[in-house]
């Protein structure tokens, strides 16, 4: 089988990476959705050091896809769909500048669509409060740790995965059901 060399990349910081992942990896097109850590001031950072708020990272997914079956637009709207772009530095529990929202832009183009959406949005008045969702370029990304990758469907039972990831999982499953992998 022969790599898609047509992938693209999406790169979004909606709160914690588990449930962010585990949302995109369903999505037809989509190839890969990495957990990891952008932005930031310290090389290399551990999870445990993030989670300080200190390293100045994101906690954000990358998102390998194929523009040919799915576009950044849906992309972005499913990421503005999926976490509160309203709450700064913090999605429900979740608190600290490691959890903010955030898209991280890898070419201009993705930037002029993110600022547009963004500007639909609070001109729809989708949101009753402002939109705090940041838009940067993406620096280096670190992947996290191994035991990050895929953990909401290796860990369903887990008591954060069920009270707070599985909830948004449903959600997402109901209103994007036709854009899943079978």
């Amino acid at each position: 089988m022969s790599e898609n060399i047509k992938n693209e990349v999406a790169i979004f910081g909606g709160g914690c990476f588990w449930c962010t992942e585990a949302m995109f990896l369903q999505l037809k097109g989509v190839q890969s959705a990495l957990p990891g850590y952008i932005n930031g001031h310290t090389v290399n950072p551990t999870y445990k050091e993030v989670c300080t708020g200190e390293t100045g990272h994101a906690e954000a997914v990358k998102i390998s896809y194929n523009p040919d079956e799915i576009g950044y637009d849906k992309l972005l709207e499913i990421f503005f769909a999926t976490h509160n772009p309203t709450t700064l530095n913090r999605q429900g529990n979740d608190i600290g500048t490691q959890y903010r929202s955030e898209v991280f832009y890898v070419n201009e183009d993705q930037k002029k669509i993110a600022e547009a959406y963004i500007e639909f949005l609070t001109a729809e008045k989708v949101h009753p409060d402002p939109i705090v969702t940041a838009i940067s370029e993406a620096g280096t990304f670190y992947v996290a740790e191994d035991y990050h990758h895929n953990y909401y469907n290796g860990n369903k039972e887990q008591g954060y995965c069920s009270m707070v990831v599985t909830p948004k999982v449903n959600k997402f499953e109901k209103l994007y059901a036709d854009l899943l992998k079978k």
